[in-house]
């Protein structure tokens, strides 16, 4: 054995012990842990970077210090716990514990006399890399009409569902040129969240996230390896994700129109059974505004992104293009195609029961593609047909409201507009300040220093997808003001997803000591397999049993269970993925600037 071969052996020795080390500390810091399984302190169970805001929360201190100690519960740092100026939403202040100026690189347990131990955590540079790749990772996971190769997924290996290659068109979706049981070609796409089904309208606002971190942080993004089939193209590995996606979508057009089908879907949902065990009939069902305006503004973003591979994806780009305006003129035309699924099973058969996505309100829809569309041509004719400020209001994006991720798209690109600038964008930059001061102001105040922690209001079906937007729009304040404070802001946020929460679980399936572990995910649920499928952040806490399924607690915070029964609260989506891809990417990429 050469010296440095000898050398890296010693290495990979080392390595390999303190990892074993760290897991069975883990263990045993977890068994100190209080019966009930949840740990009176909550903390980001990833970690933190050495030079940024470290703040645990402890809930029911006894005493006012806390320590940060070594594995081997050596002491390193001591300070002081503050109390939170006002309760959280049980009623009861916290201790925040702050170590901030604590820096050293190593692994540690957070320390509370009369308590006990946190969870383990470790203090690094790029500490939260492998749950930011895991997250984008997860759509690999959730790829239709291929088999998940072993190479690739591990444990996670699964045979191909769903390959669409013969799906018929609904009667509901029925043109003279296609008219009912037409078969048409539709492979590709990710699974939608725990059921097998594709929906234009969540896979716009999903596959355009992606395709922003990308145009966010391009120099980070391309750095990012996910090892999927794709790795070492010479795309990054995000962009080789979203085409899985993508090139499902350009399926969904009727060429011969223009208009976008509204979902791809059997009648009713699968059984808890494995994608190739799932066999029913499939449909494209009607056409959509909702539909085709999302998939107008995700193909002109898509367009403009795909230009810089002219070599890997020739004609790509033109083809993404053509597709938007088709879309865009196809809406104008039809301006109020509404998906209303109980007026179709009134009128066609077969009846169709799975997931909505509907929507009646499309002012939020045109403004969207029209941003897009003027960013990527420079035709100001798009921005002339909306009224791009059609409000006061800064709403949040989800798939049913998305008009600030056009806004977003118009501020970042806005250097390219040269004199053409639209009249709105001088307040659309200012409302987005206003409305990350709105979020930010008062979140130092509640018990868990979070903005997700200022309102009640914010726990609803998919929580945790709010806290990720949430830290979106933090981000794109920053990048405008390079402002800390909302990238601190931004951090909290990730922090809370990842455990410094009133659940106490890391929300991320996989990454942390306290996770889900029996998420509402049929491939988690039907493979046989303990650990369910990793990187997929579950919707987190919601009050609203909207799936009959008892909570241990209804306040706001703590409104959670690990049932796989329990939709409510513990489904995955590719809407709530993307934020959380988007929100921990973005972190590790601006980590330097949190200093």
């Amino acid at each position: 054995m050469s010296n440095k071969n000898f050398h890296s052996f010693n290495l990979y020795r080392a390595s390999l012990f303190i990892s074993l080390v760290f897991f069975f500390v883990s263990k045993s810091f977890a068994q100190d842990a209080p019966a009930n399984g949840q740990s009176i302190i909550r903390i980001n169970q990833t970690g933190f970077y050495p030079s940024a805001p470290k703040t645990a929360i402890v809930l029911t201190p006894k005493k006012n210090i806390f320590f940060i100690e070594t594995l081997q519960k050596q002491k390193v740092f001591k300070a002081n716990l503050k109390r939170s100026v006002n309760s959280d939403f049980a009623g009861n202040t916290s201790g925040i514990a702050d170590f901030t100026s604590f820096h050293t690189p190593g692994k540690y347990v957070l320390f509370v006399p009369g308590i006990g131990y946190s969870y383990p955590f470790k203090i690094k540079t790029s500490v939260h890399s492998d749950v930011a790749k895991a997250s984008i990772k997860a759509f690999y996971f959730i790829r239709a009409s291929t088999p998940i190769k072993q190479k690739y997924a591990g444990k996670w290996s699964r045979a191909e569902g769903h390959p669409d290659t013969a799906v018929l068109v609904h009667s509901s979706a029925a043109s003279p040129k296609r008219p009912v049981g037409t078969v048409i070609s539709s492979p590709r796409g990710w699974y939608d969240a725990g059921d097998y089904n594709k929906y234009i309208v969540n896979s716009g606002i999903s596959t355009s996230t992606l395709l922003s971190l990308y145009e966010d942080f391009p120099v980070y993004m391309k750095t990012v390896k996910l090892n999927i089939p794709e790795s070492g193209n010479g795309v990054p590995d995000v962009l080789n994700e979203v085409l899985w996606n993508l090139r499902w979508m350009l399926t969904m057009q009727d060429p011969n129109d223009g208009g976008v089908y509204h979902k791809l879907t059997n009648a009713a949902f699968d059984k808890m059974e494995m994608p190739d065990k799932a066999t029913d009939v499939r449909y494209v069902v009607v056409k959509s505004t909702a539909a085709s305006l999302d998939f107008a503004a995700v193909m002109a973003q898509a367009s403009r992104i795909l230009r810089k591979f002219p070599k890997k994806f020739p004609h790509l780009a033109d083809s993404c293009i053509d597709a938007s305006i088709k879309a865009w003129t196809w809406a104008l035309t039809n301006p109020n195609a509404v998906y209303n699924r109980f007026a179709l099973n009134e009128n066609f058969s077969p009846k169709i029961t799975t997931g909505d996505y509907g929507d009646s309100d499309f002012t939020d829809e045109f403004i969207w593609a029209a941003s897009e569309l003027y960013v990527t041509t420079h035709h100001d004719g798009y921005i002339k047909a909306v009224n791009l400020l059609p409000d006061e209001n800064m709403p949040l994006p989800t798939w049913s409201q998305v008009r600030l991720l056009g806004y977003y798209t118009l501020i970042k690109n806005s250097n390219s507009f040269g004199g053409n600038s639209p009249k709105e964008l001088a307040e659309i930059k200012k409302r987005l300040i206003s409305f990350a001061d709105d979020m930010v102001n008062g979140s130092a105040e509640t018990a868990y220093q979070t903005v997700m922690t200022k309102n009640e209001r914010n726990f609803r079906w998919g929580s945790n997808s709010t806290a990720a937007n949430q830290g979106i729009a933090l981000i794109q304040a920053y990048k405008l003001t390079h402002n800390k404070k909302y990238l601190v802001a931004a951090l909290n946020n990730l922090d809370y997803i990842l455990g410094r929460n009133g659940t106490g679980y890391s929300f991320v399936t996989g990454y942390g000591s306290k996770t889900p572990m029996h998420p509402h995910h049929r491939p988690s649920i039907a493979d046989g397999i303990v650990d369910p499928v990793p990187g997929l952040m579950v919707g987190g806490p919601n009050p609203g049993m909207e799936d009959k399924i008892s909570l241990p607690t209804i306040v706001a915070d703590e409104a959670y269970i690990d049932d796989d029964r329990a939709y409510a609260v513990n489904e995955v989506a590719i809407n709530w993925n993307a934020p959380f891809a988007y929100l921990s990417n973005a972190i590790e990429s601006l980590q330097e600037q949190l200093k």
